[in-house]
């Protein structure tokens, strides 16, 4: 009788661009091929991925030092903001750990969740915001948005006259949210800069310096009616500046990647702009994706987690959820997160990408 195996579930799903499957079949997937490090839009399902970005950032990256962009929309930014700062260790740990004690609740004031936005940020960053400035082997390039027009304002009724423009104009095309609002680049000077092909977006490429560096890395987070645009930003043109994933939320763009784009990522599409998500046909261009490698985690590991899937920003105010059993649930599962790190650093060993990658 032939004896069957058992093969244990992947916790993760591997999927690649034209140019990366071609360039990993061929050689294999080594840390000296990795150029470029996305970090998504997407809130609390960013510490879902601590203990994969402790694997890639602590283990795999430095088996070949050299300078990286990490190109970041709102938690992503934040991520690898506590990353640089903190440490490939205490980095994810820090920033997980500070996300599931926020004291979010329902019916909070606008104000009360802005001072308690930049508390956990000042957690993140510590007293080493300048390493994010002078880090030899990170180059951070965090994405934000500029509003324009009504846009700009926190009154509820401009915002929200706003939102339905915005809304009823992606409806008819992406492209026409151009009108409302326009790409921010923010990055260190003194290195070679991340740029992008132009596309529908106007783009401005600002730097950061030690001093407004916390108030870019809290314009990127800052969603519309949630927390209030930040302005009067030191060293930077006059503006109302929101959530970068407003455009750039899976962050699909025209990479100039001579490697490999290694994207870590909370799920297995890249949606390209937040208003998006309501649209399955609005998929990532795969020109833009042809030289990433996706790394998300796999259905059969989502359903093993406490919840179903990762943690969420409506968890704070779930019906029947209490603060305390969402904190457990959440520590589960950053704490199952490490079986992500570990698959990883597996694949890594036994450099068997080939038989599990699928196309992106």
């Amino acid at each position: 009788m032939t004896q069957i195996l058992y093969r244990k579930p992947s916790s993760l799903k591997i999927q690649v661009g034209s140019l990366a499957k071609q360039l990993i079949e061929k050689e294999g997937l080594h840390a000296q091929q990795v150029d470029m490090i996305p970090g998504a839009a997407g809130g609390p399902k960013g510490i879902g991925l601590t203990g994969l970005d402790q694997a890639i950032f602590g283990e795999f990256l430095p088996q070949a030092k050299q300078r990286r962009f990490l190109i970041g929309s709102s938690v992503g930014a934040w991520r690898f903001a506590g990353i640089v700062t903190q440490g490939e260790k205490i980095g994810p740990e820090k920033l997980a750990e500070l996300y599931i004690n926020l004291p979010f609740k329902k019916g909070m004031k606008i104000a009360d969740i802005e001072k308690i936005s930049r508390d956990m940020l000042h957690g993140v960053l510590g007293d080493q915001p300048d390493k994010l400035v002078t880090h030899p082997d990170y180059h951070l390039a965090i994405i934000a948005a500029k509003a324009e027009h009504l846009f700009q304002s926190d009154q509820k009724l401009a915002l929200y006259s706003s939102l339905l423009g915005i809304i009823g104009s992606n409806v008819i095309s992406r492209d026409h949210l151009n009108k409302f609002m326009q790409r921010v680049i923010c990055q260190p000077t003194d290195f070679p800069q991340f740029k992008i092909q132009d596309d529908a977006f106007k783009t401005h490429y600002m730097n950061f310096n030690q001093d407004n560096v916390a108030d870019w890395l809290m314009a990127s987070g800052s969603i519309p009616g949630v927390t209030p645009a930040v302005k009067n930003i030191a060293d930077a043109p006059e503006g109302a500046y929101r959530d970068g994933g407003l455009i750039d939320y899976h962050i699909d763009l025209p990479f100039e990647s001579k490697g490999i784009v290694l994207y870590p990522h909370f799920t297995d599409s890249i949606t390209p702009g937040w208003f998006d998500k309501m649209f399955k046909s609005r998929k990532a261009n795969p020109k833009n994706q042809a030289r990433t490698l996706l790394i998300s985690p796999s259905q059969e590991y989502l359903q093993s987690l406490p919840l179903g899937r990762l943690p969420d920003r409506k968890d704070f105010v779930l019906k029947g959820l209490s603060d305390s059993e969402r904190k457990k649930l959440w520590r589960q599962s950053v704490a199952e997160s490490q079986r992500l790190g570990d698959g990883f650093l597996e694949l890594i060993e036994k450099q068997n990408f080939a038989e599990v990658m699928q196309r992106l």
